[in-house]
């Protein structure tokens, strides 16, 4: 079994890497991260800021693009092709096939995003340039430019002597070329002057990076399973959708949710069932300085919130949770803002962010397979 689903996820993860769609959606995204240094200057407040805002976000972007489309036909074309038929009718389980294909697909769409992600941190090294004055890192510019020079060679090298596909062999080459890059570079200053590796390793943009990469799997895991019984435009249709709704559930359900509990506090107020408990936000920054808010008084109640319901209140209550724990909540893995904001990540949010990930991705795997159980695939 283990060989079976090794040779779906390897047949997966360069089928996958293969689309010529890969490549123009990591290019663009490149460069428009390298765009982000010099136009980020001209923000007159916070450059640096900017320059990670835009970073993430274009990762983000570019992966969510990604798994809409290469995720979404990774089933769908085995179907039309009848090529599932001939691998559901050996003795492959068709669990098997679908996590298989999630796993290739997943780690193409990685492989992808830390392609970026090397872009992105060699960019972040560099710094945005306020001032005429203030000097180029020269390491980031000549070292990173020459992993992608060599990669881009390679490619072009396989393709015209070996028939290689130049979109996967590009990918392929590059990223591990840019990690060796994103490397050698924080060992050096701006001007080639040696420096310890620790000074310029950022811990704290990968994890805002991680979360990013386990949103992205979500997303994935999403496309995979609607792809068992839709074909490409739905399939598109929904993973887009969930995406955009999963950005706003906060604002569709936590919203409603947190309004029905004041509501149920203040009636269990007024009926004399709460009781008053102090309570202090503090908020550790990435300067090691705590800030604390003044003291706040709030109103606990003493007894199940449920319980102070009215009417369908508690009908509606449920339908919210329901809507909440349902759709990916992706403001729970984006943690772009609390990085600009320079708070600290602690690493036990980061373990709880990538266990709801992870969570949610084995939810949507078990509807994708209960779907494709009775699909008709010959």
């Amino acid at each position: 079994m283990i060989e079976q689903l090794l040779a779906i996820v390897r047949n997966t993860y360069f089928e996958s890497i293969r689309q010529p769609v890969a490549l123009v959606v990591v290019v663009t995204a490149g460069l428009l991260i390298l765009l982000s240094n010099p136009l980020s200057a001209f923000t007159m407040e916070d450059d640096h800021r900017m320059l990670l805002d835009i970073g993430l976000a274009t990762i983000f972007a570019a992966g969510a693009i990604l798994a809409a489309f290469i995720a979404t036909n990774v089933i769908g074309d085995e179907i039309e092709n009848k090529t599932a038929l001939t691998v559901v009718s050996k003795p492959v389980g068709r669990p098997i096939f679908v996590i298989g294909k999630f796993l290739g697909v997943g780690g193409a769409l990685l492989t992808c995003v830390l392609a970026l992600a090397m872009v992105f941190l060699l960019v972040e090294m560099h710094g945005v340039r306020e001032r005429t004055m203030d000097p180029y890192h020269l390491p980031v510019i000549f070292i990173g430019s020459a992993a992608a020079i060599a990669g881009t060679v390679v490619a072009v090298w396989c393709n015209y002597f070996y028939n290689k596909s130049f979109a996967s062999t590009s990918i392929a080459i590059t990223t591990p070329l840019l990690l060796l890059a994103y490397v050698i570079c924080m060992n050096f200053e701006h001007d080639f002057t040696p420096q310890a590796m620790s000074i310029a390793f950022r811990f704290d943009l990968w994890k805002a990076l991680i979360p990013l990469g386990m949103a992205i799997l979500v997303l994935t895991a999403i496309a995979v399973a609607a792809s068992t019984r839709l074909g490409q435009v739905m399939t598109l249709t929904i993973t887009l959708g969930m995406f955009l709704l999963g950005m706003l559930a906060d604002w569709f359900f936590g919203r409603p949710i947190n309004a029905m509990q004041q509501l149920w506090t203040r009636r269990a107020r007024e009926e004399g069932l709460t009781e008053q408990v102090e309570t202090v936000r503090e908020i550790t920054t990435t300067y090691g300085e705590t800030i604390r808010d003044d003291p706040r008084v709030v109103d606990v109640a003493t007894v199940p919130l449920t319980q102070m319901a009215e009417g369908a209140e508690l009908i509606q209550y449920a339908l919210y949770k329901i809507g909440y724990a349902a759709l990916p909540n992706i403001q729970v893995l984006w943690l772009a803002d609390a990085l600009t904001q320079r708070h600290v990540i602690p690493t036990s949010y980061l373990l709880q962010a990538c266990l709801y990930g992870g969570l949610y991705i084995v939810m949507a795997l078990c509807a994708g397979i209960i779907l494709f159980q009775r699909r008709e695939v010959g």
